[in-house]
């Protein structure tokens, strides 16, 4: 009875030391950070967010607080930015303090520091300067990878005209696509569509992917140093995640085996030589954990991303039969019917070029961004930041900013046009992120991607890719008008009579 008593009198000393630990912290940092719900302890803010629609919850927020306010994500503290005025003034004018990376809590169950997206300091700043190097030495970027986008459109306008008018969910036609683009570079050879390995592959990154997006992953980025040892739905990420590791690892063991110094073939060619000739540096960051996680984050970021916005893309164009019969207009007379599309014809499309840039505003893929830290106390605004504080720049409330984009909740090319129907560019456009630290490998694979929306079949009857965006019509008759929604798989429209334009 009395070691009963002694231990619920132990349990409530416990709680009563972290309660005043909690008040002490925030009153420690009150007129410092922005204004924002007041937390409770442990929980932070949970009871006012909705973990299914946590951007919304955000945004509501904002209407209260304004555009730059603190949030509690459980004991997670976290100054949001919303807008453009806020996140260009943090990530562009003051790029260097908020160039850090923040917590991803799912992802780092794997990544732990390492790897070029997830990494800070100076390991950050090595990696990031060397992947930029070595992907343009294999054509990121530049026309070299203008023929491995070509020659994979093929095969995938193959593989669509197989269908034969079935329903089919575009998911992974694409992402076996997009990521045979990223293989060809950091693998230096592609995959077959049928292989088991491969498509083993892709379920676990979009599993892996899907669960961040949902209410349990979410909640997870709150409560992760408790979630992680319950058993629930991050546990399979973390398995398809531990998966993706695995599979990597195998293919740097077998670039180690057949390694010529001399005639790199690939990235982690490249990366293996980079560790040979680092090897005496003590303070070097060329070493086998960051090759596994660098490469990881390269295939996985370019995959999912890209991908992802080419399949809305679909839908879009789906939704908007009109948008589509003018993108095709204006690709068979820039571009015809007997070549495939190239980088320079970009520049003769100007409707085009506006519908893939819309396409990514409307999509808005990543609209909470990836989290960033300041480098050290930073003050913004009348607010100092402690070194290390977590921020979210929403970068969905950039792209639907109403001073940038006349009908921000409206899917219109318009927005990248002038009155003399030429591409304008827009400050606005940050589909990525700005600054130091945009999501590596989806912005140099989006260029071509979005010259690349052209050779896709789209759902009214062209192939959309503009490098995988120049359409020719094999389909000849749009479906009837679906809701726009990703639950529903997209109809492949039956052939009849009409002649198809081919590449």
């Amino acid at each position: 009875m009395l070691a009963s008593g002694l231990l619920l009198v132990a349990l409530l000393a416990c709680l009563t030391v972290m309660v005043l630990m909690s008040v002490w912290q925030q009153r420690k940092s009150k007129g410092k950070l922005p204004p924002g719900p007041t937390p409770l302890p442990f929980i932070g803010n949970y009871l006012q967010l909705n973990t299914e629609q946590m951007y919304n919850s955000l945004m509501k927020i904002s209407e209260r607080y304004g555009p730059v306010f603190t949030i509690h994500l459980g004991s997670r503290r976290v100054v949001v930015l919303c807008g453009y005025d806020a996140v260009k003034e943090a990530l562009l004018d003051q790029a260097e303090e908020f160039s850090g990376r923040g917590e991803q809590a799912t992802f780092d169950w794997i990544s732990k520091g390492y790897g070029v997206v997830f990494s800070n300091g100076e390991r950050a700043k090595q990696l990031r300067r060397f992947s930029i190097t070595t992907l343009r030495d294999f054509g990121v970027g530049k026309r070299g990878i203008e023929e491995r986008i070509q020659e994979e459109a093929g095969f995938l306008i193959e593989v669509l005209r197989g269908t034969r008018g079935a329903n089919i969910d575009p998911t992974f036609f694409l992402s076996r696509t997009v990521s045979n683009v990223i293989s060809s570079i950091v693998f230096g050879d592609r995959f077959d569509y049928e292989d088991k390995e491969f498509l083993s592959l892709l379920r676990m990154m979009l599993g892996s992917f899907q669960f961040t997006a949902t209410s349990v992953g979410q909640l997870y980025e709150m409560f992760s140093s408790v979630m992680k040892h319950l058993p629930g739905p991050q546990q399979q990420a973390f398995k398809e995640l531990q998966g993706l590791e695995d599979f990597i690892a195998k293919k740097v063991e077998h670039n180690q085996r057949t390694l010529d110094p001399n005639s790199p073939r690939n990235f982690i060619d490249s990366f293996l030589i980079r560790i040979r000739e680092e090897e005496k540096n003590p303070n070097t960051e060329f070493y086998l954990k960051n090759l596994v996680l660098t490469t990881l984050n390269l295939f996985f970021a370019g995959t999912e991303t890209v991908s992802t916005t080419l399949r809305y893309g679909f839908l879009l164009l789906m939704k908007h039969p009109e948008v589509e019969a003018k993108v095709h207009e204006e690709i068979d007379r820039v571009i015809g019917k007997n070549r495939q599309p190239k980088f320079e014809d970009r520049a003769k499309m100007p409707y085009t070029e506006a519908v893939i840039h819309e396409m990514q505003r409307f999509g808005d893929v990543i609209p909470m961004g990836v989290a960033r830290r300041v480098t050290k106390d930073t003050k913004f605004r009348d607010f100092i930041l402690p070194k290390g504080t977590e921020v979210f720049p929403l970068l969905g409330s950039v792209l639907r900013d109403s001073r940038f984009f006349s009908n921000p909740r409206d899917f219109n090319p318009q927005h990248f046009l002038d009155e003399k129907g030429q591409f304008k560019k827009n400050d606005a456009f940050v589909p990525f992120s700005i600054g130091k630290r945009p999501l590596f490998a989806a912005r140099p694979l989006l260029t071509p991607a979005g010259a690349s929306l052209t050779q896709l079949p789209s759902p009214r009857c062209s192939q959309v890719v503009l490098q995988l965006g120049s359409a020719c019509r094999i389909y000849p008759e749009p479906p009837a008008d679906p809701p726009l929604t990703t639950k529903h798989p997209i109809p492949a429209p039956r052939q009849k009579r009409r002649k198809y334009h081919t590449l």
